[in-house]
């Protein structure tokens, strides 16, 4: 017994110095990013790790106030100031002209992999939630099966509360119906979502303050399904919407953002939607996508219009009983990560 536990401590200690190394080498390596010698890679550091959901806390380790607050004005998103054109899209007439089945492809860059989804009817598209929500959202898949869907991506901003993520921000539209309008305060808030003649509409929302003010945008736009994301970037909220508008790639200074898992959404002319996950964060030695890598795969895809969503450890995919990709983070590895909200792609009719 007294060799047992001798052995069982030299275990314990062989565990804790080999823990001890590791930080102290990750340490060491953030340090050195976060030094001069490499200023790209300090500011994809900085531009990367302000947009997680818990890691933010390591750039005010590493870098100064001063330092961020440089690095962020140095890589900047321009505005896209243009609304939806919805003449733009051209749907097919007739219902029994648009091909039901879902496409999904391999895309990939320099330093993430992913998948796109292409769902040729826009009108099988709408958001699956969680309501009435509560403190806890749920995965992905049940969602899916909640709604009596095939396919999806997740969705919207929400709370993020040590893993519960049950309560959406911004506005939640289903088939018509406001499931929620919760703003708190927030900047940069945009609408995403489609309208009752299937075209994917991105609204900002930024000037809007009251509950009244969004009723009547959800009812002049026609709104049946749509979630939110921010557009908001200092060193506490780093996140971007708007990719391509009517055509126009957005434009930015510097690397416009940083590389992490992404979501995203878009339309082509023709109406088709979509839908866009990508890995990050260390899966398979991939980082994660840029603002640029977003736009690039969008456009390869002819997207008309095309919006980012929220993305992190949120991002993922799922179809006809599998994931196809799952969320990741530096700490935590969890397929189903809970959510509020998803975009939802129903079985062909």
């Amino acid at each position: 017994m007294k060799k047992l536990t001798i052995y069982l401590y030299r275990v314990l200690l062989f565990i804790i110095i080999n823990l001890i190394i590791i930080i102290l080498i990750l340490f060491m390596s953030i340090k050195l990013i976060c030094s001069n010698i490499s200023p790209s890679a300090k500011e994809l550091f900085a531009t990367t790790i302000l947009e997680t959901g818990q890691l933010k806390f390591l750039a005010n380790i590493f870098l100064t106030k001063n330092e961020i607050n440089e690095i962020l004005n140095k890589n900047t998103l321009k505005d896209l100031d243009q609304n939806v054109d919805t003449n733009l899209i051209n749907l097919i007439a007739s219902k029994s002209d648009i091909e039901e089945e879902i496409i999904i492809e391999k895309v990939s860059g320099p330093s993430f992999f992913g998948k796109m989804m292409i769902i040729k009817n826009p009108q099988n598209v709408f958001v699956g939630s969680t309501y009435p929500f509560s403190e806890y959202g749920d995965t992905l898949e049940n969602i899916i099966k909640k709604e009596e869907a095939i396919a999806g991506v997740n969705g919207g901003l929400y709370v993020s509360n040590s893993g519960k993520s049950g309560i959406p921000l911004g506005v939640v539209v289903q088939k018509g119906i406001i499931q929620s309008i919760n703003l708190q305060g927030l900047k940069g808030l945009h609408l995403i979502g489609l309208d009752n003649n299937n075209i994917l509409k991105i609204i900002d929302l930024q000037n809007i303050n009251s509950k009244e003010e969004i009723e009547n945008i959800i009812k002049e736009n026609n709104i049946r399904d749509a979630i939110c994301f921010q557009e908001e970037i200092n060193d506490k909220n780093n996140h971007f919407v708007k990719l391509i508008i009517n055509g126009i790639e957005r434009e930015f200074d510097g690397l416009g953002s940083g590389a992490n898992p992404r979501t995203a959404i878009g339309q082509r002319a023709d109406g088709a939607i979509l839908l866009l996950t990508t890995d990050g964060r260390g899966s398979s030695g991939h980082i994660g996508a840029t603002i640029k890598d977003l736009i690039k795969v969008m456009k390869d895809y002819k997207a008309i219009n095309a919006a980012n969503i929220d993305g992190g450890s949120s991002s993922c995919m799922y179809y006809d009983d599998h994931y196809e990709m799952s969320s990741i983070t530096f700490y935590y590895y969890n397929s189903t990560w809970r959510i509020p909200t998803a975009f939802v792609v129903k079985n062909q009719q």
